[in-house]
């Protein structure tokens, strides 16, 4: 019999980090998208070091910094007795970081892909730069929101490397579905470990399908608008 715990964590997971990050990045995008900065390229480079950075180092130095031995783990322990290492709410810091890039750079790209013309029209007739951006430039670019929120939840669901480094294998703890895997081939239980890879291909597929199926609609309405 299947044990879904570790996808019901991978999905509350991906969730939770999915809500906080949407929330963070549309500030943040949209202060990237219009500052003229110096140090801008310096905080997209930041930004997105966890695509380029091998899981296992991003994994090892969260594993330090979000230990009790460290300023930031020791803080989340003193204050909350909260430990964030081989805990869920460390995967939820590490997940979040490490998943950060994926949900920006769409939501950058949707506030970049805004014409100037419609957010000076929305200030000339005489709303303020919230109602502007809840009201005109967010529903103008919908797709690329929904881009972002379906690729941060899928590549959460699909991480491997980062959470297991900080999380560990703790079952119906830290063991996502991912890190189940793994442990069901180094226990040579190849059955499970097919099962388990098979749900995680279609979840993959589907997540991809939809992302290419709001690109595709989205560029037959920009053609059939022009």
């Amino acid at each position: 019999m299947i044990d879904l715990t570790p996808f019901i964590l991978s999905f509350k997971l991906a969730f939770i980090v999915t809500i906080i990050l949407l929330v963070v990045s549309i500030p943040y995008a949209y202060f990237l998208s219009n500052t003229k900065s110096k140090i801008k390229p310096f905080l997209e480079a930041i930004t997105a070091l966890p695509i380029v950075l091998p899981p296992s180092v991003l994994g090892f130095y969260l594993l330090i910094i979000l230990s009790p031995n460290f300023f930031i783990g020791k803080i989340f322990y003193d204050l909350f007795d909260i430990k964030l290492v081989f805990s869920f709410e460390g995967l939820v810091v590490a997940s979040c970081i490490y998943s950060f890039p994926f949900m920006v750079q769409p939501i950058q790209n949707g506030f970049e892909s805004i014409p100037k013309s419609i957010i000076e029209a929305s200030y000339v007739s005489g709303k303020g730069k919230l109602t502007t951006l809840f009201k005109v430039i967010l529903p103008n670019m919908k797709s690329f929101l929904l881009t972002a929120i379906v690729i941060t939840f899928a590549h959460t669901i699909g991480e491997f490397g980062v959470v297991l480094m900080v999380g560990g294998s703790i079952p119906g703890k830290t063991e996502v579905a991912s890190v189940a895997i793994y442990d069901y081939v180094e226990m040579l239980d190849y059955k499970k470990a097919h099962i388990y890879s098979a749900i995680m291909l279609i979840i993959s597929f589907v997540v991809l399908f939809i992302v290419y199926y709001i690109n595709h609609k989205n560029k037959r309405r920009f053609n059939d608008f022009y």
